[in-house]
């Protein structure tokens, strides 16, 4: 991709800096699976719940977020305890008929576990992910795909396209959203993990922010894969180098929801 010149730049720039102070609003969070983390303040639930949530956001926005509150209303008010004291038997009858479009009670179940196990071994996902985090990593990619690998372990029933590494040059959308949650800390994302640094986060990339970054002049690429998440996301880190993310939910609620006119998006 070519680099943008100085004036194109600071004129997007200064297009999404207004968007951010239009529609970075905890209000206009609703309807998304973000929304459940707002209800758990101990990091350790916190966790759980972001990766319950982000595993299962693909397809239609409703049906997300019913799926998201089935699992989260069989796990009570705390569902980190609930993974640590449930027993292999009792997570398979809890989520037994379970099924969110793909997404088996089976694939959640092996997914619960590993990070039971995972959690057991580092003493917590941040842990467990910051494991392969170099301090010379330019981006999140290589933790994450330990991590992937940390959660799949052993997980025969699972899909990759349940869980999705980076290293079969996925975007790993739904990945990289759980990362942003977790990472970044304002208004909107609750955060909490705060041994990663935020500007090495990759954009969450799915048809929809193609689409926008395509029409911003971020990418010309036509396939939404990890090379054209770490296109865009570069491009976004011209703009803000400690925080290539910041514009994510913004410029996301366009597509989520009806009361937001696209065409502010063309400036």
């Amino acid at each position: 991709m070519k680099k943008r010149a100085t004036g194109s730049k600071e004129a997007l720039k200064k297009r999404l800096d207004s968007l951010y102070r239009k529609y970075h609003r905890r209000d206009l969070v609703h309807p998304d699976p973000l929304v459940f983390l707002y209800n758990y303040e101990d990091l350790k639930d916190r966790e759980v719940v972001a990766l319950i949530a982000s595993s299962l956001a693909y397809g239609r926005v409703a049906q997300i977020m019913k799926s998201v509150a089935a699992v989260l209303d069989e796990m009570g008010r705390s569902p980190f305890l609930f993974i640590m004291n449930s027993s292999s038997g009792q997570l398979r009858r809890t989520f037994k008929g379970f099924r969110h479009r793909f997404t088996t009670g089976a694939e959640l179940l092996h997914m619960l576990w590993a990070a039971r196990t995972a959690i057991e071994r580092y003493g917590s996902l941040q842990e467990c992910f910051c494991a392969g985090l170099g301090e010379t990593d330019e981006t999140v990619l290589s933790a994450l795909s330990g991590f992937v690998s940390c959660l799949s372990m052993g997980n025969g029933e699972c899909r990759k396209g349940f869980l999705p590494s980076p290293d079969d040059g996925s975007a790993c959308k739904r990945w990289h959203l759980f990362l942003r949650w977790m990472v970044r800390e304002d208004d909107i994302d609750p955060g909490g993990w705060d041994r990663v640094d935020r500007s090495k986060l990759i954009i969450p990339l799915d048809t929809h922010m193609h689409r926008i970054a395509i029409g911003l002049s971020l990418t010309e690429r036509k396939q939404p894969d990890q090379r054209t998440a770490l296109e865009i996301t570069r491009a976004f880190s011209e703009i803000h180098p400690e925080d290539p993310v910041r514009y994510d939910f913004v410029l996301t609620r366009f597509g989520i929801r009806s009361d937001m006119d696209m065409r502010e998006l063309e400036g």
